[in-house]
């Protein structure tokens, strides 16, 4: 299969910013980001310090199902708050300082 390495940027909805966060957190290509799914991927995010917006996460769920970014409603999107929910909970630092997320972007931060 040729092309392992398509940008980020080429899913629906996912633009450069999304790509240029996702790289920060070493997610380099859209096969990377579709193997290691969405949950995984925004885990990734947080820990690294971006601040959860829950629009943010549940436009990389519809991005890798291939849906609108708007389509999500009722009882699946109550059910994607939850998952989002759990994972600030989990995965997101309140604490942790602006240069302390700076740090650990670059990879010389605090070790966990």
């Amino acid at each position: 299969m040729s092309g392992m390495n398509t940008p980020v940027s080429s899913i629906r909805n996912l633009g450069p910013a999304y790509e240029e966060s996702l790289s920060a957190v070493g997610i380099n290509s859209a096969e990377e980001l579709r193997e290691i799914g969405a949950d995984a991927a925004y885990a990734k995010l947080l820990e690294a310090g971006t601040r959860p917006h829950f629009i943010g996460y549940y436009v990389l769920v519809m991005a890798l199902q291939g849906r609108p970014w708007n389509d999500c409603k009722g009882e699946e999107k109550k059910a994607l708050r939850k998952r989002f929910d759990a994972m600030k909970v989990t995965h997101f630092d309140e604490g942790l300082s602006s240069i302390e997320r700076e740090l650990d972007a670059v990879g010389v931060g605090r070790r966990r």
